[in-house]
């Protein structure tokens, strides 16, 4: 017989609402079943590599409710971890109902007292850092040269994230300059690719459905969007890090005015 547990994320971020997380910590409690409460989930797999084997060799299944399932996922494979047979459930698209339903329903978990651990991090700080999605990655170093704060190394074509706890609590501008959309920050608040969705598949015009001169009007006011779009995220990525490097200057120069 399998064994199974249920791992619950709660994140300090507020990606999702108190009232939500609330509400799903006692449908939680309310099965039977070994959970785990993480206070940070992002902090853990940095400083809490040894629960997260632990886990994986004591359960045949785990079922995370948690953020979006590609962060989880990379999340761990950033970090040399692995959790076989792992389904996410995603607290920021499904209701506490929806969740309910789905580990009563799907995973046939009865009604009954769970058995709680809180795991902690053990980190001072906000576990804030990128997570890199491989697949996507085309490895530009874009990111590494844009950063200020040594979080990545770009070498020999390879980028990897080596020092992620250097990275600025609330500065994503990295990843808003990522051309493939690889980065990720499962914190972010904002939903969207950069906290972790999957990136949609670009939506292609049918040309034997358009006249050549059609297409390409469309093909140039596409372009046009684009670009527009892009400007927009290099300012926000460029008042974000400002902001970033402004509020590092005053922790390391709190007297002097900048």
């Amino acid at each position: 017989m399998s064994k199974s547990c249920i791992l619950f994320c709660n994140c300090g971020a507020g990606v999702i609402s108190s009232e939500k997380s609330d509400q799903i910590k006692l449908i939680l409690k309310s099965l039977d079943s070994d959970l785990f409460q993480l206070d940070d989930f992002c902090g853990i797999v940095v400083n809490r590599k040894d629960f997260i084997r632990a886990i994986d060799q004591k359960y045949d299944r785990k079922i995370m409710v948690a953020c979006y399932p590609r962060a989880i996922k990379n999340l761990l494979a950033q970090n040399d971890l692995e959790l076989s047979g792992l389904e996410v459930l995603n607290f920021r698209e499904l209701s506490a109902l929806e969740i309910e339903s789905k580990l009563r329903n799907d995973f046939l978990f009865t009604e009954g007292k769970a058995t709680e651990t809180l795991i902690e991090s053990g980190l001072d700080v906000p576990a804030w850092y990128p997570v890199i999605d491989q697949p996507l990655c085309i490895d530009c170093g874009k990111c590494f040269k844009f950063c200020l704060f040594g979080v990545y190394t770009f070498g020999n074509k390879q980028l990897k994230v080596v020092n992620p706890l250097a990275c600025k609590n609330n500065c994503p501008a990295c990843g808003r300059n990522c051309p493939t959309s690889a980065i990720i920050f499962p914190r972010l608040k904002e939903t969207g690719v950069l906290a972790g969705a999957e990136p949609g598949a670009e939506h292609r015009v049918k040309e034997f459905a358009m006249d050549s001169s059609l297409i390409s009007t469309l093909n140039q006011r596409s372009a046009l969007r684009r670009n527009i779009f892009r400007t927009g995220l290099m300012e926000q990525a460029e008042a974000e890090r400002g902001k970033a490097l402004e509020e590092l200057k005053n922790t390391i120069h709190p007297d002097k005015k900048l």
